[in-house]
């Protein structure tokens, strides 16, 4: 679905990727994973188009990305960016549809605004229409955003992607196991999810495939069980750790200390 090869992008004379290979499968959940300043945001931004990248290939559902419509290609991919604007002067439910900019040019219909609706209720934030966006909690913010998102992704298109930087910052534990669950339901249907985030613990519970990142390279690109060992994870973020299985899925879970 997502074949990148040879991406590297610098900086201030500074590599913040080096010699990036990716080849992402539908339905996969892949977690990235790495320190502080290990380049996760920096691919996904890449990955994204968001900055100025080299590649020898990249390649979005065996067609090269610079051959998809920019006006068309938000149907098919999607990015949550972990810093959103503090002030927005929308309403709640319009700033869902702004998920749905993609798909109308004057004034949305009324399956855009179903859509709005739905997102809202699998965040439960639908709740929140009466209120102001700038009282808003953190988490509250996060959700909408994420709902946002998917509002994007909601069409008949197969084979989609989201791109989610940190989407667990700033919510409770009940609504980052449940907005971990509706990236799952998305993978589930064939589609594919990069999702950048911190917890070794959660991501090896979710993910398909953990993406180790290290000083702007890949470290190790696998399954869970293969990629938090001891020895590296210990190496990588500097810091010592034990490592066990979780009783019930024997997954591998990383004590630190």
């Amino acid at each position: 679905m997502l074949q990148i090869h040879q991406l590297q992008y610098k900086a201030k004379q500074r590599w913040l990727l080096q010699n990036i290979d990716l080849d992402i499968k539908s339905g996969e959940l892949i977690a990235i994973v790495g320190p502080n300043g290990a380049g996760k945001s920096t691919l996904l931004s890449s990955i994204a188009n968001e900055l100025n990248y080299e590649a020898a290939s990249y390649q979005f559902k065996n067609e090269a990305i610079s051959s998809y419509c920019k006006k068309k290609l938000p149907q098919h991919r999607a990015k949550f960016s972990q810093h959103q604007s503090s002030e927005i002067q929308l309403k709640i439910d319009e700033i869902v549809l702004m998920g749905r900019y993609p798909y109308f040019t004057n004034e949305p219909e009324k399956s855009d605004w179903e859509i709005v609706n739905l997102w809202m209720q699998k965040t439960q934030t639908n709740h929140l229409t009466d209120r102001d966006y700038e009282h808003l909690s953190g988490g509250e913010k996060q959700r909408l955003h994420i709902a946002r998102i998917f509002a994007q992704l909601e069409n008949d298109i197969e084979q989609k992607l989201v791109l989610l930087d940190e989407p667990l910052n700033n919510l409770d534990v009940s609504h980052q196991f449940k907005t971990l669950h509706l990236i799952k339901e998305f993978t589930n249907k064939n589609n594919a999810a990069l999702v950048v985030l911190h917890d070794l613990n959660i991501a090896a519970q979710f993910a398909d495939r953990l993406l180790l990142m290290n000083n702007g390279k890949i470290e190790i690109f696998d399954k869970p069980e293969n990629v938090l060992t001891q020895e590296r994870i210990a190496n990588v973020y500097q810091y010592p750790c034990t490592l066990t299985k979780h009783p019930i899925t024997e997954q591998p879970i990383i004590l630190f200390g």
